[in-house]
């Protein structure tokens, strides 16, 4: 296992990048713990797999080094970092047997007989394939493949980092939910390093213990699953995680006094002056629907029955505006909307906006 350093890392695709436009990957500065368990997150074209792709050795990075521990990998070549890496589609040998495939990567490193055994029995246990241990990977079918894939990353137990691209992808839904549930379970008894790329939120935040966002090229943050929900750092943390995403409404923030939809709002902490875009973010979940003029005025477009809960959806002041609500909730005629004060997020130019030390003036 490794501790990742990323040191000042960015990478263009072009011969001379410039402007920070020019970068499919925009600086990042972090360090990742050994035996940590992380999700690249975010939409197509956002960067993660350039950034998967410089830690594995794949890429060189324009700038930056890249450190597992003490040691500078920067211009290493794969086979050189000791990792693993299973990618989103299947990397097998036809016409090995299936115990051959999850065998290969340690007889290779000249693992002992009896430990290759051991080894590879309890990742056909794991991944439900000992039954078809003896069976060409050649007539499995794609999902079962992808296990073998799977397989051969899992049985290392020497590795630095264990790097999965997307690995999910052709499984279908509930095997994705038993996989995710045993690399859990590998992650607590063998503290791997693991770095997980994804679009799918419900993997992200099922998977990792820190989740990192990416957002045309840049790393927007990185937390727990807990602070993305809470307290998003960009508007597009807020939209990305939830289902519905976070409201994100332009406003007028003065000290403690938040003016919006013609209505102020008195906060419960105090912001310093603040220029640019101001919006603030609220989740659906922390939205509270009352009798015309308790709250603010909203005009209802449709509900949304999902059986557990129910996603109201209205606008606010021209503006798209959700509350979600238990089963069995009533929506008022004529409704309005009663937010939590201490739930709103406030932003400025997409950024969160850290409120002013002592709280509340």
């Amino acid at each position: 296992m490794a501790r990742i350093t990323l040191d000042k890392l960015a990478h263009s695709y072009l011969p001379n990048p410039k402007r920070e436009a020019d970068f499919a990957l925009k600086e990042i500065d972090h360090v990742w713990n050994d035996g940590g368990a992380y999700a690249l997150l975010g939409p197509s074209g956002c960067g993660k797999t350039t950034l998967l792709n410089i830690i594995s050795g794949l890429l060189v990075p324009s700038r930056g080094q890249i450190r597992f521990d003490d040691q500078d990998v920067t211009h290493l070549a794969p086979e050189q970092r000791n990792i693993a890496q299973v990618f989103q589609f299947p990397v097998i040998y036809d016409t090995m047997t299936v115990a051959q495939n999850l065998a290969f990567p340690l007889a290779n490193r000249g693992v002992a007989k009896d430990e290759i055994k051991k080894r590879v029995a309890e990742a056909l246990e794991m991944l439900d394939l000992a039954g078809k241990a003896n069976r060409k990977a050649q007539g499995l079918t794609a999902d079962e493949k992808q296990k073998i894939s799977l397989g051969r990353g899992l049985v290392r137990y020497d590795v630095n980092a264990i790097l999965f691209d997307e690995p999910l992808t052709v499984i279908d839904p509930h095997m994705k939910w038993q996989l995710r549930t045993k690399l859990k379970e590998l992650h607590r008894r063998f503290g791997h390093t693991m770095i997980y790329v994804t679009h799918d939120q419900t993997e992200a935040l099922t998977f990792a213990d820190k989740v990192v966002v990416m957002y045309e090229g840049e790393v927007v943050q990185i937390g727990t699953p807990e602070e993305l929900f809470d307290q998003p750092a960009h508007t597009f943390v807020g939209y990305f995680i939830g289902s519905p995403g976070m409201n994100v409404l332009p406003c007028e923030v003065a000290g403690d006094r938040l003016r919006l939809g013609g209505r102020e709002i008195v906060l419960d902490r105090r912001y310093p002056p603040l220029a640019g875009r101001t919006e603030i973010g609220v989740r659906p979940e922390f939205v509270r629907l009352a009798p015309a003029g308790q709250g603010l005025p909203i005009s209802i477009t449709r509900v949304e029955d999902i059986g557990r809960f129910k996603i109201v959806r209205a606008a606010l002041e021209g503006h798209a505006f959700d509350a979600v609500l238990s089963e069995g909730s009533e929506v008022p005629e004529g409704a309005s909307a009663v937010v939590d004060p201490a739930r709103i997020n406030v932003y400025q130019d997409s950024h969160l906006v850290r409120p002013e030390a002592g709280g509340k003036g």
